[in-house]
């Protein structure tokens, strides 16, 4: 299945169980502080607005949005944060790639390999598997929240170039370009979002089963509690075995 990943759609329900700890809070003050600093606008900044708009959806005060915004133009003092990127391969040979947004590069380098290693994966070199992933927008639904026919009209519509139906869950892929129309679609058409971002989608996913698909599992998991970690893709594609454990 090309273009989608469970995990996508797992770590977005995973998502909904950080905010009620206040852990996706920090991530997106993370975010908006480095779009920050291409401007301060989010009229003329897509990545700023985007961050934005993934901050008071989770009904992130107004007041720590203004704040992470000048401290991303300077007009506030705090320390500097980095993005940074890693590639590697899980357990089975799944592709992995880590953004994260750290104010120590050496000791979040340090980290992430630990843990890849400790999963039975390894880090590659920068752009060893970022050839198997494109840069798109994608937002996905819950599937009981609308009908094929809907959703298709009003995403098409809106300038999406994909529906896809995962049984559970919806997804719509776009060009970055398109990502702010054909989320204001949806909402018009009160259609709620799980999530919505523009992101990596791998360009062909991966199954892999038993002992290396538990240790997959385990490995994103990892990664994305991990603190300096901003975004975790892969072209792995979980079997039922490994979701269900995670219920």
């Amino acid at each position: 299945m090309s273009g989608h990943s469970k995990w996508h759609t797992i770590k977005h329900k995973k998502a909904a169980i950080d905010a009620k700890r206040g852990k996706i809070f920090t991530r997106l003050i993370k975010e908006i502080l480095i779009a920050a600093r291409n401007g301060g606008d989010p009229e003329s900044n897509a990545r700023l607005r985007t961050a934005i708009v993934a901050a008071k959806a989770v009904s992130m005060p107004a007041d720590n949005i203004k704040r992470a915004i000048m401290r991303g133009t300077g007009e506030l003092e705090g320390s500097t944060i980095e993005e940074v990127s890693y590639e590697g391969y899980g357990p089975g040979g799944a592709a992995v790639i880590v953004q994260c947004a750290t104010d120590n590069r050496v000791r979040t380098v340090s980290d992430i390999r630990h843990i890849f290693s400790k999963a039975g994966g390894n880090m590659g070199e920068p752009n060893s598997v970022a050839w198997m992933f494109e840069r798109k927008s994608q937002v996905v639904i819950e599937g009981d929240k609308t009908s094929e026919d809907q959703l298709m009209e009003v995403a098409l519509e809106a300038g999406a170039d994909d529906v896809q139906n995962h049984g559970d869950s919806w997804s719509v892929l776009s060009e970055p370009d398109a990502h702010d129309a054909v989320v204001a679609a949806l909402a018009k058409a009160n259609i709620p979002t799980l999530s919505a971002e523009v992101g990596l989608i791998p360009k062909n996913t991966m199954a892999i089963d038993g002992k290396h698909s538990a240790g997959m599992m385990r490995l994103l998991e990892n990664l994305e509690d991990y603190d300096d970690t901003q975004n975790v893709y892969t072209n792995y594609e979980p079997d039922e075995s490994a979701i269900a454990a995670m219920s």
